[in-house]
């Protein structure tokens, strides 16, 4: 199955059974099969290749890895039809290029022949597990890893987006221009952990920018690019004359990346994008932005890596497109009061608003309109028709489920993570930018207990849908230990005050 998102990585997973010498090899290749068979009949049989070695010991182990690697599987499914071989399996793990997963079968319908047909894999499970941590070697293993057939394929099906986002992050290259702005240190962060994920990073100063996009000043392909525009835009296309420099924008952007990804698949940005932007570029990028994002190309504002790198995993957990917003504003009382409450099961400060200047995509918004950055227009032509604050793409986010998330490196060096599901809200926010009313329970404590009291910055990536439990499981993939959400009233915070 193809993603719908280009700038991700497609997963060919390989399928490897293992047997413990003192077991039957026919039940360990026979319960692979049936596990093969689920598989083919409920997802896409094309993404998984069937190891026709089954792993008894080290010689097992590296014709089955010769195997696997030569269909071109980029993540492995370990699969226990019996007891296991604790060496042999966790060494391929090891010696693997990419994501694992252990899963082991359940003893099903077995009838009068347990005696012969009882393959012990949930006590394998447990030396597999063991044997890992011994080697350090990291395995994605289920909640609970035990099925039958039907239930290990779901499994294999669920770790899809977590090898995805894994293998993406290994052949990542996040591309910035800065400096930060003036006051958005926030969006700082040290750049050593990137290292530790597999991203590279490649950081730029805003006159290489501006350089690359004089040299596109005239290029052929600029008017087909307007015309390409103009008909996303339809009846919202409210500044026409400033998508000539859009097109130029959105070029340079695009051959910087092809030109500089080097031996990387994959890019992602994080771009200045004011105050002197818009004096010296004579636009603003945001709808640029947005383009990019909806190829699965994320640009993150005010040089925020951290954002982009977030953004990217979100892409490649939800194969959908992600969008970053401020945490922005409280919604107004009377707002509240006429379309949420009595309608919606939120408090007031289970609510918030949030916003960019006009970042979002096309399809995440309802009626998006080409318009002027107010706050850009406000600071920089005060009294004037809109001209180099032109580029905003406008509009209410569509309402349906969110996780509201967040991976970043502390001022120490260390990773920590937040993912919060709650929704867009199908409610006007009468006010500007790409923007929406999001809902999250009891984000009160979680604004002020892990926003707050962890330091995170005003900037969140937007996966829509609700894909915490993906995010959770690749975050301890790859070895984050700190890791937040909205936590219901009966369970405290740490540092959360017992006696308020």
């Amino acid at each position: 199955m193809s993603n719908k998102l280009a700038n991700i990585p497609s997963v060919k997973l390989g399928l490897a059974a293992v047997s413990r010498d003192c077991f039957p090899m026919s039940l360990s290749a026979s319960r692979r099969d049936a596990v093969a068979k689920a598989y083919g009949e409920k997802y896409d049989a094309e993404e998984l290749f069937v190891c026709p070695t089954v792993i008894e010991n080290e010689k097992d182990m590296r014709k089955a890895l010769s195997e696997i690697n030569e269909a071109g599987c980029n993540a492995l499914v370990v699969y226990l039809g019996n007891f296991g071989p604790e060496t042999p399996e966790t060494l391929l793990a090891k010696y693997f290029d990419g994501p694992a997963m252990f899963v082991a079968a359940a003893e099903d319908d077995c009838g009068d022949a347990l005696i012969d047909n009882r393959g012990d894999a949930y006590c394998g499970m447990l030396n597999a597990s063991y044997n890992l941590k011994l080697r350090g070697v990291r395995a994605y293993i289920p909640e609970y890893p035990v099925g039958t057939a039907p239930e290990v394929a779901d499994m294999i099906n669920e770790f899809i987006p977590v090898a995805r986002t894994i293998i993406g992050l290994k052949n990542l290259k996040i591309i910035s221009f800065g400096p930060r702005p003036q006051d958005f240190l926030a969006c700082n962060a040290p750049i050593a952990r990137l290292y530790d994920l597999g991203v590279e990073i490649e950081e730029n100063s805003e006159l290489d920018l501006f350089a690359a996009f004089n040299e596109h000043a005239g290029d052929e392909r600029i008017a087909a690019l307007v015309d390409e525009m103009a008909a996303e835009l339809g009846s919202g296309n409210k500044m026409s004359g400033i998508l000539p420099k859009l097109a130029q924008y959105e070029l340079t952007l695009l051959d910087w990346a092809e030109e500089h990804k080097g031996e990387r698949e994959f890019v992602a940005f994080a771009n200045k994008c004011w105050p002197s932007f818009q004096t010296q570029f004579g636009f603003v990028p945001c709808y640029v932005n947005g383009r990019l994002g909806a190829k699965g190309i994320p640009v993150s504002c005010e040089v925020d890596i951290y954002g982009a790198l977030s953004e990217y995993i979100g892409e490649c957990i939800s194969d959908e497109i992600v969008t970053l917003l401020d945490i922005n504003n409280t919604v107004p009382g009377n707002i509240y009061r006429e379309d949420i409450e009595g309608k919606f099961d939120y408090t007031q400060r289970d609510t918030f608003m949030g916003f960019h200047c006009g970042n979002g995509s096309c399809s995440i918004m309802n009626s998006p309109v080409m318009k002027f950055q107010r706050i850009m227009h406000r600071s920089l032509e005060p009294d004037k028709e809109p001209d180099i604050s032109r580029g905003t793409l406008e509009g209410d986010i569509k309402a349906g489920d969110i996780t509201f998330f967040r991976l970043q490196s502390t001022a120490n060096a260390e990773l920590r993570s937040y993912a919060a599901q709650g929704e867009v809200l199908p409610v006007a926010t009468r006010s500007f930018g790409t923007i929406g009313i999001f809902a999250i329970k009891e984000m009160s404590r979680f604004y002020r207990y892990v926003l707050i009291e962890k330091g995170y910055p005003h900037h969140g990536a937007v996966v829509f849908g609700h894909h915490g439990k993906a995010l959770f499981d690749t975050l301890t993939y790859l070895g984050v230990n700190d890791i937040e959400y909205n936590k219901p009233a009966n369970i405290p915070y740490n540092k959360e005050n017992p006696y308020k």
